[in-house]
C-alpha cells in the first residue's frame, strides 16, 4: 500500500500563490496516475471536487474548469512527489486539498482508493 502525505497549505490573501506537495512512499510512485481533489467547507467527502490529474509519466494533465489557467499539476517520479502550483488564488479556492492515486486519472472521489490526509488552504478576500 502506498502512503501519501500532503504539505504546503496555509493562509494567504486573494491573488497570492501556493505550491502544494504530496510525497508518496511504500510503493512505486510511477505506477500510479495521481490527482488533486478539494473539499470545501460544509461539503461531504463524496462531494470532493476534482482539481487536477496527471498520468503516471506526467505526459498528460487534466484540470477542473474552475482552476484551468490558474493551477498547474506536475510530478517528479525520482523524488516520488506530486505538486500543485496554485496561482491567482481566490476565496472560492478555500478548501482542504487532498492528493489521491489510482491506475488512471478519474474525475470522481469514489474512483480513488488511496488518499492523503489533506492540507488546509484558506484564502482571505
Amino acid at each position: 500500500q502506498m502512503q501519501l502525505v500532503e504539505s504546503g497549505g496555509g493562509l494567504v490573501q486573494a491573488g497570492d500563490s501556493l505550491r502544494l506537495s504530496c510525497v508518496a512512499s511504500g510503493r512505486t510512485f510511477s505506477d500510479y496516475a495521481m490527482a488533486w481533489f478539494r473539499q470545501a467547507p460544509g461539503k461531504k467527502r463524496e462531494e470532493r471536487e476534482f482539481v487536477a490529474g496527471i498520468s503516471w509519466s506526467g505526459g498528460s494533465t487534466y484540470y477542473g474548469d474552475s482552476v484551468k489557467g490558474r493551477f498547474t499539476i506536475s510530478r517528479d517520479n525520482v523524488r516520488n512527489t506530486l505538486y500543485l502550483q496554485m496561482d491567482s488564488l481566490g476565496p472560492e479556492d478555500t478548501a482542504v486539498y487532498y492528493c489521491a492515486a489510482a491506475d488512471n486519472v478519474y474525475y470522481f472521489e469514489f474512483q480513488y482508493t488511496l488518499w492523503g490526509q489533506g492540507t488546509q488552504v484558506t484564502v482571505s478576500a
